[in-house]
């Protein structure tokens, strides 16, 4: 775990980054074109690179090294930030479209790979605490990033600030290149490599999907409540400032940075409680304690805009945080237990699901805003996944419930759903690949 710390570190000092950068670039269009319409459009751009970066980072992931990947991602970056810098002022205007989807694309192609490969580095006895460490760290990088990202930008200019951004991005990938981590399965060679490749230009996309349905689709469904999360979290997202402004109109920042704080907090306490029960136990939480935490987080959302006084909303607000932080650690460390082969695909398919609940939520809740409270709208959308994960829990009840045993279990064994208390037989992933096998066979 100590070369994953420092990779730990390294990843959280991009994403500090890449959050203060979030503010500053969005300020940056605005006050360039002075036009809210092109602003709007920047964000939409990187959404929509988003949602379809997550295809092609899941192939990636699968036939490519993916630390090679994740380095390559993190210059690419810099230099387009280097590229703005040294551009003459006609000529940002194109070159920040550009760097919108260069970003964008380039932030999911690293995420999948890097959720794909922890196992492969920690082992997959230790990847439940490894997630905790990086929801952690990402957690305080965007305390962090949001927190400075007005005084650099005010103090010290825009340049500074994506200056700033190119360097961390320098750092985050010198640090990776550095370290003698192991990112593939050990099985995982240029023949496998070469026959990886040779299935996702077969159809094995569609293949993949339909065998994903068939051996476990339970994991398809809480791929679906990441994306309706998404949904609520664009949500409150956009509800937050227009909450915070009705609180205060002559001090709108205060409840925000109370929220967000708090949030973040609620996140870390989540992965110090969360490592030392898995440790404890040697067990990691399924299906069903994801269902469950995802309710509490989206039931504490809605109650932060019920108009309750300031200290049991921010009590809600680190409720929140702390299902948030949990719900998010199970999440992928269930995806983290399949054959690592088809991991990518599977975090690929994630990223996108998820990034297209949230733009269109950014959407649809920033219209209905327009005639509904903050309360209405978020309690519609959160409340939307509290209803699924309900039939999710029931599903669950139902076949006897579903928690996946997969703490000490050699990774790469089980993309199936595995009843509670039972071992999948020593073949299963044998017969994973031939439930994919026959799938492409029946797509070609």
């Amino acid at each position: 775990m100590g070369h994953f710390r420092l990779l730990v570190v390294g990843n959280g000092i991009s994403a500090y980054g890449s959050y203060l950068n979030m503010v500053a670039l969005n300020v940056f269009i605005y006050h360039v074109t002075g036009s809210a319409l092109t602003a709007g459009l920047f964000m939409a751009v990187r959404l929509v690179t988003n949602v379809l970066a997550g295809f092609v980072a899941g192939r990636l992931v699968s036939t490519c090294d993916r630390k090679r990947l994740m380095v390559g991602a993190d210059l690419t970056q810099a230099l387009a930030l280097v590229a703005l810098l040294l551009a003459p002022d006609g000529a940002r205007v194109g070159l920040l479209f550009a760097l919108a989807v260069i970003t964008g694309s380039c932030s999911t192609l690293s995420q999948v790979a890097l959720r794909s490969s922890v196992p492969e580095i920690v082992g997959a006895e230790h990847r439940a605490r490894a997630n905790g460490l990086l929801v952690t760290g990402r957690s305080l990088a965007m305390i962090a990033g949001f927190a400075s990202s007005g005084l650099v930008v005010a103090q010290l200019g825009y340049s500074t600030a994506f200056a700033l951004d190119a360097v961390t991005f320098v750092i985050s990938a010198t640090v990776l290149f550095l370290l003698p981590v192991r990112t593939r399965a050990a099985e995982a060679g240029p023949a496998a490599e070469e026959a990886a490749a040779g299935q996702e230009a077969s159809g094995a996309a569609s293949g993949f999907a339909r065998m994903l349905l068939r051996t476990a689709p339970l994991l398809v469904v809480m791929i679906v409540v990441r994306a309706v999360d998404g949904l609520g979290s664009s949500s409150h997202n956009v509800a937050l400032p227009i909450y915070s402004d009705s609180l205060d109109p002559g001090h709108p920042a205060t409840f925000i940075s109370q929220f967000w704080a708090t949030w973040a907090i609620g996140n870390i306490v989540a992965q110090q409680l969360f490592g030392r029960v898995t440790k404890k136990t040697g067990r990691t939480p399924g299906e069903r304690a994801f269902a469950l935490g995802a309710c509490v987080m989206s039931a504490a959302f809605i109650v932060v805009f019920a108009g309750l006084p300031t200290v049991p909303a921010i009590i809600a607000a680190l409720v929140a945080g702390m299902a948030d932080g949990f719900t998010e650690i199970v999440y992928i460390s269930r995806l983290q237990a399949a054959p690592d082969a088809q991991r990518g695909r599977l975090f690929g398919l994630s990223a996108s699901a998820e990034n297209t609940g949230f733009g269109l939520g950014m959407i649809v809740s920033a219209a209905l805003l327009e005639s509904f409270s903050p309360l209405q709208v978020v309690a519609a959308f959160h409340g939307l996944a509290i209803a699924l994960c309900v039939v999710l829990l029931a599903v669950l009840l139902r076949r006897g419930g579903r928690l996946t045993r997969t703490e000490g279990r050699p990774t790469g064994q089980d993309v199936r759903d595995v009843p509670d208390g039972r071992e999948e037989p020593a073949n299963a992933s044998a017969d994973v690949s031939a439930e994919a096998s026959k799938a492409e066979g029946r797509s070609s």
